[in-house]
């Protein structure tokens, strides 16, 4: 017992020397494949993505391919979802309100191929209760808009504007009752000004 004691004594520094000896050789050989290994070509450095101008969405409504805006401080509501319509507001038509308790805002729109003005539309977004003043015909970016001022007889926002476009193939409506005469003009401005629509 103490002969193979003493016999594993003596090895022991030898396995100790290989171990220490053996990572050396391995750590030598890592390096020599690793520098042996041809560089290869170079990357081109990216050139920096422009940055995009930021889009306001505050007071920005976009959905169902198109995009209009509104007063930051309300949102627009999809009414046919709301009244559990069979058919919620999609591409092909649909109707937007917002309101608070001294200003009322409608959208409405509807696939319209081939028309060639929307006058059908804005006498569809007129309600009995609305009485229109002269009908005027702007040109608003790229856009041909009816617009008209309007009064009515609810006493808290008595006074407002309605506007029709076309746009690609549909055909939109925008209505504004305010308690502020001057105020529809306004609205009408910033919702068109904001206004895109996709095919």
């Amino acid at each position: 017992m103490r002969k193979l004691l003493f016999i594993i004594l003596l090895t022991l520094p030898a396995a100790c020397t290989r171990s220490v000896d053996q990572a050396a050789e391995i750590a030598q050989a890592v390096s020599a494949t690793l520098s042996a290994i041809p560089p290869g070509p170079t990357q081109p450095l990216a050139s920096p993505i422009p940055s995009a101008t930021p889009i306001d969405l505050a007071g920005l409504f976009c959905e169902y391919q198109f995009c209009i805006g509104h007063p930051p401080e309300m949102a627009f509501y999809d009414v046919s979802a709301a009244n559990n319509q069979a058919a919620p507001s999609n591409y092909q038509a649909g109707i937007l309100a917002a309101y608070n308790s001294n200003l009322f805002l409608q959208v409405i729109w509807q696939i319209a191929p081939g028309s060639t003005e929307a006058q059908f539309l804005m006498d569809q977004i007129l309600e009995e209760i609305d009485t229109r003043g002269n009908l005027d015909v702007r040109l608003v970016g790229e856009l041909n808009v009816l617009f008209t001022p309007i009064t009515n007889t609810t006493p808290v926002v008595p006074f407002g504007a309605a506007a029709a476009w076309l746009c690609a193939d549909r055909a939109f409506a925008w209505k504004a009752y305010t308690a502020d005469p001057a105020l529809a003009e306004i609205l009408f401005t910033d919702a068109l000004e904001r206004f895109e629509c996709t095919p």
